[in-house]
C-alpha cells in the first residue's frame, strides 16, 4: 500500500478525499466510491500502488488517439477500481470489481519494472487505462516522472471527473489525453454513471488550457445519448474549445447492466459525424464499426487522405512529415512526424 495523496483528515479519523470530483467523506474502515482508497485509522491508504491487474502492448490508435504518435505502440497499464458506476461498463470485471468484494490485486510490478518492460517492448508511450487512472494516480504519476527520463510519453484514458488540485498535479505529466465526454446531459450523468458533467467538462477546457493535447470519446448509446440534439451539444462545446481537437464517436454493444439495448447502427454514427463535421469540427471519427470514411484522416486544407487507418493501425498516405504532401497544410497533433 501507499499513503493516498490529495486528502485532508477531519475530525473523528474521518477523511475527505479530493482525488476526484466525487469528494468522499471516509469514516475510519470504509473506502471511497472507487473501492481502492481505504481509511485506516485517519490515514488514507491507496490500496493499488504497484498492482496492475492488465499490462497489454496496444496501437496507441486503440485509446483511441489519432494524432498522437501515429503508428506506435503503448505499453498499457490498469488497476483494477473506478470512481464512476456505469451500467455499460466494459471493463466491470476489473473496474467494479473492488466494490463487489473482489480482490484487488496480487502480483506486484512497481515503477521502475514498468519503464524497463516499456522500453524492451519498443513503445513510445506509456498509457495509463483500462480504468479509470485518476484512482490509480500516484502510481501512475511515479511510472510517468520515471518515463520522461527516457524519452517515453504519457498516456491518459480518463472519464475526466478530476479535481482541480489532482489535474494540477498531474498536467505536467499528462502528454497525451482521450477524455471519455458520456453525455450533454446532467441526468446521464447522474443516473447510468453515478457521477457529474460538470467536472469533465471543466477538466477538458483545463487541459486545453495546459496545453495537452486532448482527444474526446463518445460512447453513443441507442435511446440515450444519440438525439441529433444531444451529438450536436457536444460538437459544439467542442468546437468552442478547439474545433481541432479529435472527437471520436463510438458503437455501444450491450454489456454489464445494460444489456436492454441493441448495437448503435452505423447509420448513427455516420450521423454524428456529419453533425461533427457541420458544426466545425475537423476531425470527427467512427470507432467499433468499419468504416473508411470515418477511420482515415484527412487534410483539412485540400482534403487528401493523410493517414490510412486499417485494424487500429495508420500509414502514411499524403503525409510529409507532419504536413500535408500536397498543399503544405500542418495537421494538428503531436509526434505525427514520427510515423516512418
Amino acid at each position: 500500500m501507499r499513503e493516498a495523496s490529495f486528502y485532508k483528515k477531519l475530525e473523528g479519523s474521518e477523511v475527505h478525499c479530493f482525488l476526484c470530483a466525487q469528494h468522499c467523506c471516509i469514516e475510519p474502515g470504509g473506502r471511497g466510491k472507487c473501492g481502492v482508497r481505504e481509511n485506516r485509522d485517519g490515514t488514507l491508504w491507496s490500496l493499488v500502488y504497484g498492482k496492475p491487474v492488465a499490462l497489454h502492448v496496444d496501437p496507441i490508435e486503440k485509446k483511441p488517439l489519432y494524432h498522437f504518435y501515429p503508428g506506435t505502440l503503448s505499453y498499457s497499464l490498469g488497476t483494477v477500481g473506478c470512481n464512476f458506476t456505469c451500467e455499460f461498463c466494459q471493463n466491470a470485471d476489473i473496474a467494479q470489481g473492488p466494490k463487489q468484494g473482489g480482490l484487488i490485486g496480487e502480483r506486484e510490478v512497481l515503477p521502475d519494472a514498468v519503464i524497463t518492460q516499456a522500453m524492451g517492448l519498443n513503445c513510445a508511450s506509456i498509457s495509463y487505462t483500462y480504468t479509470e487512472p485518476v484512482i490509480f494516480l500516484e502510481y501512475a504519476l511515479d511510472i510517468a516522472e520515471k518515463a520522461r527520463s527516457e524519452n517515453l510519453v504519457n498516456v491518459f484514458v480518463t472519464n475526466g471527473f478530476m479535481t482541480a488540485q489532482s489535474l494540477e498535479k498531474a498536467a505536467p505529466f499528462m502528454d497525451g489525453v482521450n477524455v471519455d465526454l458520456k453525455s450533454f446531459n446532467k441526468e446521464f450523468y447522474k443516473d447510468h454513471c453515478g457521477a457529474r458533467l460538470k467536472p469533465v467538462l471543466s477538466t477538458i477546457e483545463r487541459m486545453k488550457e495546459k496545453n495537452i493535447w486532448v482527444e474526446v470519446t463518445t460512447l453513443v448509446i441507442p435511446g440515450l445519448n444519440d438525439s441529433s440534439q444531444e451529438l450536436k451539444q457536444i460538437a459544439d462545446f467542442l468546437v468552442s474549445i478547439d474545433p481541432d481537437m479529435p472527437w471520436h464517436v463510438s458503437a455501444f454493444h450491450p454489456s454489464y447492466q445494460m444489456l436492454d439495448r441493441g448495437r448503435t447502427p452505423a447509420r448513427t454514427l455516420n450521423t454524428a459525424r456529419s453533425i461533427g463535421m457541420d458544426a466545425g469540427l475537423s476531425y470527427v471519427y467512427v470507432g467499433n464499426i468499419p468504416s473508411i470514411e470515418g477511420r482515415n484522416t484527412y487534410c483539412r486544407g485540400c482534403g487528401a487522405m493523410l493517414l490510412d487507418r486499417s485494424d487500429y493501425a495508420a500509414e502514411k498516405a499524403e503525409l510529409s512529415g507532419n504536413a500535408c504532401a500536397v498543399c503544405n497544410k500542418i495537421l494538428p497533433g503531436v509526434g505525427i512526424d514520427v510515423l516512418g
